[in-house]
């Protein structure tokens, strides 16, 4: 039997083999190792992707996020609001400038930041809310701006699960102050290795950002303030370029898996289908639906040769590193309960229909296993 993988690097790398080996061997001929040309290349092109006018490329996902959070005025003992429902960098991000995460609920239907919770979470402390795309959909970006603006807070994306998503004509990481997002290899605009990235429209901001990641430095061995060293690799950028020209069609092709899936598991009992028509266009990043007694039914899908995942098993403020916030149960119900509940199941670029067909096979005999539970 053949495996069907959760994701398929291999398939993504093929396409871009030869202009990525072309592009390094360059970079290696000229020993532009560092700040190469590739680097302002690709910065200028995602920036023109995303609709926004600068982009600042830096080492990974989590120093994307704590340098837009201190470019965006975040620091130390202030308070930064985030939802329950993300990977834990998300937190990270803030607990390493010194602020304190504080995480809220999100909605049941796309289990995304709820505007609500934020509303009554933000206090005199508050100096930033990020705002997470997760999964590929864009978090209700309107409402929050409105929330945001009312109180005088920052508003911050995210964007790490949504590399061209849209809304209203601009793409995510370009529907706030500013946005971070990665290019961990799995996502929807992947690296090979760790890279990262900061977009804004703030001339001051990129400005700033362009400081923070080389050492604190705007001219050669003048640090004015204390960065870090989170410049984003040559050898990453010529990947990624490459890769760019190729993600709207990507794109496009978990869109039409997407819908084929939700097609699929129509008529499959006890299997709650992800949300579809979220605020924007939606990029499918990852495919969630919820079932109950899911790590009995991952482990089925992993015996039958299915790649899974679970996004994610506890919220931020259940795991033991934010342990010391003093959250327990109840504080977020809805994350809770989906944290129980959540499968991701196979999503990207190369997903035949015949893999498709499978997956749903397994759900469902899996799911189909112990009706009398079923919930969904």
């Amino acid at each position: 039997m053949t495996s069907i993988p959760f994701v398929d690097l291999a398939s993504q790398h093929a396409e871009v083999a030869a202009e990525v080996e072309a592009g390094i061997a360059a970079v290696f001929a000229a020993t532009a190792f560092v700040d190469g040309p590739p680097v302002a290349d690709f910065e200028h092109q995602y920036a023109e992707f995303v609709g926004v006018e600068h982009c600042v490329g830096v080492a990974n996902g989590t120093d994307a996020l704590e340098l837009a959070l201190r470019a965006a005025g975040v620091g130390p003992g202030g308070e930064v609001v985030i939802p329950a429902n993300t990977f834990v960098a998300t937190a990270e991000a803030v607990s390493r400038i010194g602020a304190v995460p504080v995480p809220v609920d999100v909605d049941d239907q796309r289990l995304l930041l709820d505007p609500a919770a934020v509303e009554v979470a933000i206090t005199d402390r508050t100096q930033a809310v990020v705002a997470v795309h997760l999964f590929g959909q864009l978090a209700p970006m309107d409402r929050l701006a409105e929330v945001c603006e009312a109180a005088g807070v920052a508003l911050v994306e995210d964007a790490a699960q949504s590399q061209g998503a849209r809304h209203a004509g601009r793409g995510s990481g370009g529907l706030a102050l500013v946005g971070a997002t990665s290019f961990y290899p799995g996502k929807n605009l992947g690296a090979a290795g760790d890279a990262g990235a900061v977009t804004t429209d703030d001339a001051t901001i990129a400005a700033e950002l362009r400081r923070l990641r080389n050492h604190g430095s705007s001219v050669r061995y003048v640090h004015d303030v204390i960065g870090m060293n989170s410049r984003l690799d040559t050898i990453q950028a010529v990947y990624l370029r490459a890769k760019l020209d190729r993600l709207e069609k990507w794109n496009e092709l978990r869109v039409r898996a997407a819908a084929r899936y939700d097609s699929l598991l129509t008529d499959v009992g006890g299997v709650r289908r992800p949300l579809l028509g979220a605020e924007g266009e939606h990029v499918w990043h990852l495919y969630v639906v919820r079932v109950a007694e899911r790590d009995r039914v991952l482990a089925e899908l992993g015996r039958a040769g299915v790649g899974a995942g679970i996004h994610y098993p506890y919220p931020v403020h259940r795991t033991g590193a934010y342990a010391h916030l003093g959250l327990g149960p109840g504080t977020a119900p809805v994350a809770e309960a989906a944290a129980e509940e959540i499968l991701s199941l196979p999503m990207h670029p190369h997903l035949t229909e015949a893999m498709q067909d499978r997956v749903v096979d397994v759900l469902a005999a899996a799911v189909e296993a112990h009706p009398e539970r079923n919930h969904a």
